[in-house]
């Protein structure tokens, strides 16, 4: 069998970390701990190895059975953790990852207005997707309610990044090409907004203080 060709750019420096049981333990470890607040990458993690898969270097079934798998246990690990540490104890172990009162006190008011289908759709909301299980967990949903609604959400987001990363890696070299292509004008593009917002927003300190 012909070996794979090179992957392009920054992908192929990656290659050594994203390959066999090591892509496979960083998609299980990650997602599990960015489920239940801790600030790592899982989703991107999840996202690389699909495009990896889809460039024929990893397997797209493992990927997305792991990822399915570290999502539910990641959020089950944090609805033990509201349930039976309480507020105080997710405020206090919070702390280290970022969940403060206020962040904890908008996202409880999110999951109580919309009830249990905010499972199913947290995990798509940056940032409530971290907080999703300690939060059910202190408004003492019902368990196993929680897990149907929790492994559907599991299901359609890593079936959403998977497919999204694996269509890409079919396709990297084209997509990769066509990036360098247009960086030069992308970055243009990108200091001309920068600019625009620097200035509106001294245009409106300008007339704030004229009043």
């Amino acid at each position: 069998m012909a070996p794979n060709p090179q992957l392009p750019g920054f992908l192929h420096t990656l290659a050594p970390y994203l390959k066999g049981w090591h892509a496979y333990l960083a998609v299980g470890g990650f997602v599990a701990l960015e489920d239940f607040g801790v600030p790592v990458p899982g989703e991107t993690i999840l996202i690389a190895a699909a495009v990896y898969a889809g460039a024929q270097r990893l397997s797209i079934v493992a990927v997305v059975l792991i990822g399915i798998l570290a999502a539910i246990v990641g959020d089950n690990i944090g609805f033990a953790i509201g349930h039976f540490g309480g507020r105080a104890f997710a405020l206090r172990w919070g702390k280290y990852v970022f969940l403060t009162a206020e962040r904890l006190d908008k996202a409880q008011g999110f999951f109580e207005r919309h009830g249990g289908k905010v499972v199913t759709v947290a995990r798509f909301i940056e940032g409530l997707r971290q907080a999703n299980g300690i939060i059910a967990g202190l408004s003492d949903m019902p368990w196993l309610k929680f897990l149907a609604f929790n492994a559907l959400g599991a299901v359609l987001w890593v079936g959403l990044w998977t497919t999204v990363g694996y269509t890409a890696g079919n396709h990297i070299d084209a997509i990769y090409h066509q990036v360098v292509h247009y960086e030069l004008y992308a970055i243009v593009v990108a200091v001309l907004i920068a600019a625009a917002l620097v200035l509106r927003h001294l245009f409106a300190r300008r007339r704030a203080s004229a009043n």
